[in-house]
């Protein structure tokens, strides 16, 4: 019977053996610590007027020790980090659906859903053909800077690492580009409000189909008014929900492009590979939308999930090279700032047009 409960673990990747492991432990402990103080620090005033969350606080953190002490106690410690790294990262996405439900989805129409799509998908296209083809990025770099700027920063670029398979050191470049460019669109667009000519409502849309991160959407759109906050938070957790459809159409993408090029050189093709975390998401989404958690379980769930999403961020830092992101250069930069600009003078267009069709 236990050996039966075991092996149901080997699917999703976890090995049980690994638990009695010193290594694995101490891992753990060691994100777990690093993770507490990020939490610890986010609560500071300075943190909060700038709108720095614990998951981007754990990443610096995680890059600091990581390239200082870490390197000493590496061989003691990374099963746990890099089970941090993998399945706790999956399930802190799955558990990430808890801040949705439908309802939300449907309060802000055909209008906000047609301009979360538009947005999404002409983002993450854009981000492809500039990052592929004017600044010459790899793959992996191009598809997480992509999906960060077009769905929901940081959280969305961990969401693609495990069905890209990326590397450390490009996952952290991506999520440095969200934070540069998210807290510029923060503070930039409540200034900007008053020469766009749009309502509060038309507003909130804008904030939340373009800015890439959900505190960043709160600031943005609190900076206005209450009113533009609920509607931007609401289309941006529209655009949240979309992160699962995105990681399955991202991973039938990867599969077919890689069974063309096992048929090319006369291999057998690779099968479809489905990010089941993506599919738990909108599971987690649909028992959130039925209410049948009372509502002080479900704001323990979400604090929990952003622990989890906290101990992610610094397992990863642990394990980036800032010789790699040096090694990166300036190009993620400039494709990000390409997207930026994009998200909002594009989007500004956008919005519009598609407002004037309803």
């Amino acid at each position: 019977m236990l050996s039966a409960i075991k092996n149901s673990f080997q699917p999703l990747g976890i090995n049980t053996k690994q638990y009695g492991d010193t290594r694995w432990w101490l891992g753990m402990l060691l994100v777990v610590v690093l993770a507490g103080a990020s939490v610890a620090l986010s609560k500071l005033p300075i943190m909060q007027s700038a709108q720095f969350s614990s998951l981007t606080i754990g990443i610096v953190l995680g890059i600091i020790v990581g390239n200082s002490v870490f390197s000493r106690i590496a061989t003691r410690t990374d099963a746990g980090v890099d089970f941090a790294k993998s399945i706790l990262l999956k399930a802190g996405v799955i558990l990430f659906g808890f801040r949705i439900t439908f309802a939300q989805v449907a309060g802000v129409g055909w209008h906000g859903l047609l301009t979360d799509i538009v947005m999404l998908l002409g983002t993450f296209i854009l981000a492809v053909q500039l990052g592929k083809r004017v600044f010459k990025l790899d793959e992996q770099t191009t598809i997480l800077i992509g999906a960060g700027s077009s769905i929901c920063g940081a959280a969305a670029v961990m969401a693609t690492e495990p069905v890209i398979k990326a590397q450390a050191h490009k996952v952290s470049v991506a999520v440095a580009t969200v934070v540069v460019f998210g807290t510029l669109s923060m503070f930039a667009y409540p200034i900007l409000f008053e020469y766009m000519g749009l309502s509060e409502h038309a507003y909130g849309i804008f904030v939340g189909s373009t800015i890439h991160e959900v505190a960043q959407v709160v600031a943005a759109g609190t900076a206005v008014s209450a009113n533009a906050a609920d509607t931007a938070v609401i289309e941006k957790m529209l655009r949240v929900m979309m992160l699962a459809p995105f990681l399955v159409g991202l991973s039938f993408w990867q599969s077919k492009k890689h069974a063309n090029i096992h048929a090319q050189g006369g291999e057998q093709k690779a099968g479809i590979t489905i990010p089941w975390f993506a599919v738990l998401f909108i599971v987690a989404s649909g028992v959130h939308s039925l209410s049948v958690i009372p509502q002080g379980a479900t704001n323990a769930i979400i604090w929990f999930d952003s622990i989890l999403l906290t101990i992610a961020m610094v397992a990863l830092g642990l394990r980036t090279h800032v010789g790699a992101i040096r090694q990166a250069g300036i190009k993620p930069l400039l494709l990000a700032g390409c997207l930026f600009l994009f998200l909002t003078l594009g989007g500004f267009a956008i919005n519009v047009g598609i407002a004037q069709l309803f």
